[in-house]
């Protein structure tokens, strides 16, 4: 039996693994990139108070079971009352929920409860992070 020579050398294999490679390498780059630094210029004048947006209203029940919104004391039938009104004027009304760490779950609850009357579903949970 007569012994073959190659002359062709297979580079298939070669160009499969650069091609892996550079595609890492894309990857990669691309996940590095944060942004440019550029310092922001400042405005003159007043900033316009009303830009279209709804105002986000604040919830609170503190330790000690008492409800405020935006600041202001509150029952549980003023809250539906206000926020009633709030709601037929803002259809999507978004509403932000704080209670204390120590604050009854009920208290909690009840507001919750009231939001779910109204049709309110922009309900967002304020936390804080664990240190």
């Amino acid at each position: 039996m007569a012994s073959e020579n190659y002359d062709d050398i297979n580079v298939t294999p070669m160009v499969d693994l650069y091609l892996v490679l550079l595609l890492i390498f894309i990857v990669m780059t691309a996940a590095g990139v944060k942004g440019v630094k550029v310092e922001l210029p400042s405005a003159s004048g007043k900033a316009s108070t009303d830009i279209g947006a709804p105002k986000i209203q604040a919830i609170t029940v503190d330790p000690e079971g008492r409800i405020s919104l935006n600041l202001t004391p509150v029952s549980l039938e003023e809250l539906e009352t206000k926020l009633g009104a709030l709601k037929a004027a803002t259809p999507d009304l978004p509403v932000v929920v704080r209670g204390d760490s120590s604050a009854q779950y009920q208290k909690v609850m009840d507001v919750m409860s009231v939001l779910g009357r109204l049709g309110i579903d922009k309900i967002g949970l304020a936390t804080q992070v664990k240190k």
